[in-house]
């Protein structure tokens, strides 16, 4: 699964500034806190906090990354849309067909 640094911030799209510090803040005190508690390096995970507030604080970079997102979101869509409008292969078998077989028992069953 890839994380944005909205993610990391347990931020939605579109935080105001002084959110983006609250959660920042929040979110180092709460990894802190459950290093301590357990005694794991959480540094990596750290590093990326730190890397998500300083993209998301500066107004250009975060400028920048919105878009990046965007774009990368525009080609999943198209991407998942061609797979969705392409036709299956001839003689796929759907879902509802039932064997014959099978239909001939219900059918007996039925009578």
């Amino acid at each position: 699964m890839n994380y944005t640094h909205y993610d990391y911030l347990d931020l939605a799209p579109g935080a105001s500034t002084a959110r983006i510090e609250a959660a920042y803040a929040a979110v180092l005190e709460r990894f802190a806190y459950g290093a301590s508690e357990v005694g794991q390096d959480l540094s990596g995970l750290v590093r990326r906090i730190h890397a998500a507030y300083e993209v998301l604080s500066s107004l250009d970079k975060r400028r920048s990354y919105d878009a990046e997102l965007a774009q990368q979101a525009a080609l999943a869509d198209a991407e998942l849309k061609a797979l969705l409008d392409t036709q299956p292969a001839a003689g796929a078998r759907l879902v509802q067909d039932v064997p014959a077989a099978l239909r001939g028992v219900v059918a007996s069953q039925a009578a």
